[in-house]
């Protein structure tokens, strides 16, 4: 019978080794504005150049995964090329190695087509024949449509890049209805980029025939010297019924392509919508959540043409008139100085601004009409703070929502009013419990709107001089 191995002292006093396990780094992921690169390009020898004109896209990690990230990849580089011609694009994707680090490898070709759809190709080859096939694309798309304006000052033109330039190029913008098949499916290519570069976008339903796009089209000539027809810049304007027989335009989104903003095609496109408003005797045009930069264009565009408004000038200077005594401050409540309802009236049925939009106006034509006393502008800003304070609030919190509004009297104006409760609320802005921080996000608010105004004061008042 074989004996079980002995063993030995000298081996029982060797102490075990003990298994060492390693274990690979968590996959923390890559954020995606940190490995994608967008180019606009307008020619097939500008694709793989890395100095072309790059966008500046919105957060790109809500195309991603849940968190935003990319996983499994290291080393990753994405490059996209989006033609301007026909808007096709073309993704190049680079890497060191990919590997499964516990959060998966991600699909960066489901990813990429959630966010550049139809217009992704898969080949490069194709990509680079559509310059060529497709050069005339936006000239037969748009052959159909209504020449609104012509011509644009070349002041608004001065992009330094070579192949956005011409001598002898100029900007029309064109009207094209849903109707129209082609319309929609220029649309869907146009799509990628509004997602991308307008926060919080939507498309639109391109089978809604109440849709319009207004496109803003350059004609200029390539370095071959052949006539291009590029597209500035668009809007998508819907048509709404108001009884009985009216009509009412809003402007559902608004794009100005990279290459060609801060150069003044925003509100050129803007002039040309109020001009149709007005020509078609629409009731009213509206904007559908205009972001902060549209708002303050529009502004200072509707505060310009209001300016020399006989009417709106006298109702100016009767609330000025109210004001260069430097009574306000004195009186049991701070009146909000409105333009009268007839100016209200005016105003929409000659420039189709309507009654929120000319609101937001006033308080910036009566600052431009203000005496510089200082007891005069206390008042002004004392006007301002309270109308702020009753729309966040919808009521004064020091009256328990009791309010006071003036009314026609015989008797002293200074001591006349009558006072009632107000039911509704102001606007869904969400403040602060504490009264202290209530008080000093309220002030923050005063200040904000205070200088917005003083900037479009002087913008407007250096474009009239």
């Amino acid at each position: 019978m074989a004996q079980k191995q002995q063993i030995t002292a000298d081996a029982a006093a060797e102490p075990k080794k003990r298994r060492r396990v390693e274990f690979s780094a968590a996959d923390a992921g890559v954020d995606p504005n940190d490995c994608i690169k967008i180019y606009l390009v307008s020619g097939k020898e500008e694709v793989g150049a890395t100095d072309n004109l790059s966008l500046n896209a919105i957060d790109l990690s809500n195309f991603f995964e849940e968190d935003g990230k990319i996983y499994g990849y290291q080393g990753l580089k994405i490059s996209v090329w989006v033609n301007i011609i026909s808007f096709h694009s073309f993704s190049d994707i680079s890497y060191n190695s990919k590997s499964d680090a516990g959060k998966g490898i991600t699909d960066l070709t489901s990813a990429l087509k959630n966010m550049f759809g139809e217009t992704l190709v898969d080949n490069k080859d194709d990509f680079l024949e559509s310059f060529s096939r497709d050069a005339l694309y936006i000239r037969e798309t748009l052959k159909n449509g209504e020449t609104l304006q012509k011509t644009i000052s070349k002041k608004h033109d001065n992009y330094s890049e070579s192949h956005f330039e011409a001598s002898d190029s100029y900007v029309q913008v064109i009207r094209m209805g849903m109707k129209n098949e082609a319309t929609g499916q220029l649309y869907s290519r146009l799509v990628p980029l509004v997602l991308l570069l307008v926060d919080g976008s939507n498309p639109i339903d391109v089978t809604d025939p109440s849709w319009e796009m207004y496109l803003l089209i350059k004609k200029a000539v390539d370095q071959s010297g052949n006539d291009q027809d590029l597209v500035v810049g668009f809007s998508a304007v819907y048509r709404f019924y108001r009884y009985p027989n009216g009509l009412r335009l809003r402007l559902g989104q608004i794009l100005v392509l990279p290459p060609y903003q801060q150069k003044g095609y925003g509100r050129h496109l803007l002039e040309v919508l109020n001009d149709v408003a007005i020509r078609e005797e629409v009731y009213d045009i509206t904007i559908e959540e205009p972001v902060e930069k549209l708002q303050h264009l529009r502004t200072c565009m509707d505060v310009s043409r209001l300016l020399s408004f006989d009417p709106i000038q006298n109702a100016v200077n009767a609330t000025s008139s109210q004001l260069k005594h430097g009574k306000i401050l004195k009186k049991a409540y701070i009146p909000r100085l409105l333009p009268p309802p007839n100016v209200v009236e005016d105003v929409r049925s000659t420039f189709k601004i309507n009654k929120k939009q000319l609101l937001q106006c006033w308080e910036i034509l009566v600052y431009i009409g203000l005496c510089t006393s200082e007891a005069c502008v206390k008042d002004y800003f004392a006007v301002v703070s309270n109308r702020v304070r009753v729309g966040i609030l919808g009521k004064d919190s020091e009256t328990l929502g009791k309010k006071v509004i003036e009314v026609p009297s015989e008797y002293e104006p200074d001591m006349s009013f009558v006072m009632f409760r107000s039911k509704a609320g102001g606007e869904a802005v969400e403040m602060d419990d504490d009264q202290n921080k209530q008080e000093e996000q309220l002030k923050q608010l005063v200040d904000e709107r205070i200088e917005e105004i003083k900037l479009i004061a002087e913008k407007v008042s250096q474009l009239g001089r």
